[in-house]
């Protein structure tokens, strides 16, 4: 497959997807933050924005992530915990209030009720009266690594990739700046899995997603330009840049051999990289800065378009203000005062890194022809293929901690006697003002009118027709997510594993 490593901006991409790189433009600095109530996450990303942050990236507590509304009886203690509480547009109006979205690149870590944010976001946008054909962000919108890592999953495969290429084609005509979906290793990484096991699952997935759009009769560089993907920075400082760039490199073949894409734009990898949080250690919090600051020099040398430090103290809770900030330092820093963006692909042709590349290709190639033979990302899932790897890996890597062999600093080397660290902690009156509000919005609703909009959602749902307009029609009228879900759960069931 491999052509060698060519020249940045040049198929097949591995030196990286623009000639200048960050000569012209450095990556967008985002802080994954959200937590609370809509009032609380619009404060810190006010003062995120204030910091220099470039672009936002919203987290969402779990209900939201299930489907669940605020009130939910499964959502006590959970709302606001890992992120905002949003039922229903009146949440997502308070969030994003004072910010100007049309001015703002925003990414949103959302799969299952992706649809439903989207929706949320583009009706704020509207009424801020910003051009939706030119609202630039992310919707995670990645279902399949829900049912391989992470669990935040509410339908069956099917409908629910029913769904994913209903937005692809809602949105290439409404909203077409906007990524449609972030394809995630990152979460398959921290689940265990190995460099390449990361990149080959997260390759499959993404060849189940084109596959299904396809077959809804959408040309491949209609949407493909749009696809973005989301991949993990871990320790292994020199394994990590090659595997970036490997990754742009099997996937311009991917899409230039695989699917007959022809447009440039889709044979270009763009993605997102988050620092690993599963490394980061309870024990001696501040040697996470360092960890960090590693991870993220990898994820630039590897030419990320995008990215996220972690915080020294996302172990322990929450991070305070104090520590998202010298979170955000160290990307600055790292664009500042190092000197790494002065040329593109500063590690490329070093003999060690080409070969690792290379390996990580083969590697990668070897899983993607095993799930082909398998019979596909669907099948490989629903038979625990994929689950099993990645178990298997975990296990070996934890394995290596407890015997020695793999070294964590402060854990099982170098300990110390611990000292408290000042904590963020959110206050517990948050839900029942989150609860409150909410209630207050289906008091002020037209019932007749919110079961209008879910019975026309039904219908689309039974009969096939695109779910977006309908969606959004709900959205618009404050039908909350919860609903929405609901209605979708009764046509097409939930999933439950095994």
């Amino acid at each position: 497959m491999s052509d060698g490593p060519g020249k940045p901006g040049e198929f097949p991409y591995t030196r990286g997807v623009y000639r200048e790189m960050y000569r012209s433009r450095f990556w967008t600095m985002r802080q994954y933050a959200g937590f609370g109530t809509a009032d609380e996450s619009n404060r810190r990303y006010r003062y995120l924005l204030s910091q220099g942050t470039t672009g936002l990236s919203v987290a969402f507590d779990l209900p939201t992530q299930m489907g669940l509304d605020s009130d939910h009886p499964m959502a006590a203690g959970e709302v606001g915990r890992v992120g905002v509480a949003i039922s229903s547009l009146a949440d997502m109006l308070r969030l994003f209030d004072g910010i100007p979205l049309q001015d703002v690149s925003t990414s949103m870590t959302i799969n299952s009720t992706a649809s439903i944010l989207l929706a949320y976001y583009a009706l704020v946008a509207r009424r801020q009266g910003a051009d939706l054909g030119k609202l630039a962000g992310t919707i995670q919108n990645d279902i399949l690594k829900e049912y391989i890592a992470r669990g935040t999953y509410i339908y069956p495969p099917r409908p629910a990739m029913r769904i994913i290429t209903d937005v692809f084609a809602w949105a290439g005509r409404e909203m077409p700046e906007w990524n449609t979906i972030s394809i995630s290793g990152y979460h398959i990484r921290e689940a265990g899995s190995t460099a390449v096991q990361e990149l080959a699952f997260t390759f499959a997935n993404a060849i189940a997603y084109i596959e299904a759009a396809i077959r809804a009769g959408l040309a491949v560089d209609s949407f493909a330009p749009r696809l973005s993907f989301f991949f993990n920075s871990h320790n292994d400082f020199l394994e990590e840049i090659a595997k970036f760039r490997a990754a742009r490199r099997i996937y311009a073949f991917l899409m230039r051999d695989r699917f007959g894409a022809r447009d440039p734009r889709s044979l270009m990898l763009r993605f997102h990289v988050q620092t690993a949080g599963s490394t980061l250690t309870a024990q001696q919090p501040d040697v996470n800065i360092v960890r960090t600051a590693l991870q993220a020099m990898a994820a630039v040398l590897g030419g990320a378009q995008s990215l996220h430090t972690n915080s020294r103290d996302e172990a322990l809770s929450l991070p305070t203000e104090e520590s998202a900030r010298l979170a955000l330092r160290t990307q600055q820093m790292i664009a500042y005062e190092t000197g790494v963006t002065n040329t593109a692909d500063p590690a490329g042709g070093s003999e060690h890194i080409e070969a690792l590349t290379d390996s990580i290709e083969r590697g990668v190639g070897e899983y993607l022809k095993r799930i082909d033979e398998m019979g596909g990302t669907l099948r490989a899932i629903e038979t625990g293929y994929v689950q099993n790897e990645i178990q298997n890996a975990a296990y070996d890597y934890q394995r290596e901690i407890e015997s020695g062999t793999r070294i964590v600093v402060g854990v099982n080397r170098f300990q110390q006697e611990e000292r408290a660290v000042p904590t963020f902690r959110l206050d517990p009156a948050l839900e029942r003002s989150q609860v409150e509000g909410l209630r207050q919005v289906r008091a002020s609703r037209s019932p007749s009118l919110v079961e209008e909009k879910l019975a026309a959602l039904e219908q689309a749902a039974r009969d096939g027709t695109n779910l977006m307009p309908p969606i959004f029609d709900a959205a618009d009228a404050y039908v909350t997510v919860g609903e929405i879900s609901d209605r979708l759960r009764g046509v097409f069931g939930e999933y439950r594993e095994g």
